[in-house]
């Protein structure tokens, strides 16, 4: 088969492909992307913007519920799941055409199939066209991630459900039970939950949301219970069945081995990188005892020319992440010296109420030798957030005392996943309680808890009391 030689070649087309290959065609390569599925990858398909908006329909659906407590009566509300789901599919095709126009715009050839490496310098596509051998200066793996399959769980789109199933259900169940009380399990319960399924979440570990700090994860644990979202952690999920009323779902825990009636399975118990079908071996590469792929601070592999960015590259798995990783590795390929060089990666968790963090925790800065200091200002002390009806949580800064230098910031409660931004800017540009505390935020605003925690922090809070 002949050759046909591009500069720069990216396989993936998700958050990190589909920007790594708009930044190499400006900066003048010739640039060809391979996508196997969709443009836009999980993220824009079934990932973080069809989740989000379903997030955002369920939470309009349930304040109207609840609005009785602020005077508004909105009788006989319901749900059409079909004109939802077509709602949101809209927003899908509004953006990942919107993807299609900007590689177009920008001279970028996409193909649409699958690509495997068959040297260091060339792999085979095959598409609907045919297949197709495409050497390369430069490429650029972008391949993503895949879920994580319990092998008595097997996704079969009808009894059990994957996130990409669960957030295309036209028909409400019943009952569901969740395996994984991890973000994208607690998301879609919650969602589901809304919308007035039954929920039940079955974790392994001992308690829902592990590895995101514990003082954020008890507050939306306290509105799990109340919206009667029942949590078993400690609890491993054993086996399926068919019974009469439904599923037999079999977990064991804590109070022994217990038998959950359901209508359908979710499982959601992690992701795992996917370099599946790439042929690695035969570029030489080979992927790290995680299973990803090992790269320098310039998304440099082992292989001289070929760069591995986001979930295929390493935690965390976060698709700003990828995008910013693909900027660098194109930067890099067209010949210029930079490299990742962040502090800090912020992650947010669209929960109820939503948990946003950036930076350390109190315990990740003091066993990094500092010296603690922290300020907490509460939601029910906001102006704005009693004005929103929207009280639960808080605004937290992690600091050095000496320094009075910002390291961290977790923020649980009302638009978490916006104020946070301020934080994750403070953190880059190196600054200290008192510089947030002597910015003036304006008033009524979530952020003003901000500077309200920076205050605390000095031990100068206004509108709390410290004794």
């Amino acid at each position: 088969m002949e050759a046909r030689n591009v500069q720069t070649l990216v396989i993936g087309a998700g958050p990190g492909g589909y920007v790594a290959a708009i930044r190499a065609a400006q900066s003048g390569r010739k640039v060809v992307v391979a996508e196997r599925e969709a443009l836009g990858g999980i993220c824009l398909n079934v990932g973080c913007i069809p989740s989000k908006a379903l997030i955002h329909a369920s939470s309009l659906f349930d304040r109207f519920r609840t609005a009785g407590d602020i005077g508004i009566l909105a009788d006989n509300i319901r749900v059409d799941m079909n004109r939802l789901i077509d709602w949101k599919q809209s927003i899908v095709e509004r953006l990942t055409g919107g993807v299609g126009s900007l590689l177009k715009a920008n001279g970028v050839e996409v193909i649409s199939g699958e690509a495997a490496f068959d040297s260091p310098r060339s792999v085979t596509t095959k598409s609907k066209q045919g297949a197709e051998r495409l050497t390369f200066e430069d490429c650029i793996v972008a391949t993503g991630s895949a879920p994580i399959e319990l092998p008595e769980f097997k996704v079969d789109g009808r009894r059990v459900l994957g996130s990409t199933e669960a957030l295309a259900l036209r028909e409400l169940p019943g009952h569901v039970v969740v395996l994984g009380g991890g973000y994208i399990g607690l998301e879609i319960g919650t969602y589901l939950r809304k919308l007035g399924s039954e929920v039940t979440v079955v974790e392994l570990t001992d308690t829902v949301l592990p590895g995101i700090e514990p003082e954020c994860v008890k507050v939306v644990a306290r509105k799990l219970k109340k919206r009667k979202i029942k949590v078993l952690t400690g609890t491993r999920a054993l086996s399926m069945s068919d019974g009469k009323g439904g599923l037999q779902v079999r977990v064991e825990g804590k109070q022994g081995e217990q038998t959950i009636q359901c209508d359908v399975v979710l499982s959601t118990v992690g992701r795992r990188p996917s370099a599946d079908g790439l042929e690695l071996d035969r570029a030489g590469l080979k992927l790290d005892g995680s299973g990803f792929l090992p790269v320098d601070r310039q998304q440099k592999t082992d292989v001289a020319g070929i760069y591995a960015i986001g979930d295929v590259a390493g935690q965390p798995m976060l698709a700003h992440k990828a995008s910013h990783e693909g900027i660098v590795a194109a930067e890099v390929a067209a010949g210029k010296n930079v490299a990742r060089d962040y502090k800090c990666v912020p992650a947010v968790v669209f929960t109820d109420p939503e948990i946003a963090s950036v930076g350390l925790t109190e315990e990740q800065a003091s066993e990094q030798g500092a010296d603690v200091v922290v300020g907490k200002f509460p939601f029910a002390a906001s102006g704005r957030a009693l004005a929103l009806d929207a009280t639960e949580g808080f605004s937290k800064i992690v600091a050095d005392r000496q320094s009075g230098l910002v390291l961290g910031a977790h923020v649980v409660g009302p638009e978490a996943s916006e104020i946070i931004a301020e934080m994750g800017l403070a953190i880059e540009m190196g600054a200290t309680l008192e510089d947030l505390a002597l910015t003036v935020h304006a008033h009524p605003t979530l952020p003003e808890t901000l500077m309200e925690a920076a205050e605390a922090a000095l031990g100068k809070a206004i509108h709390i009391f410290q004794s």
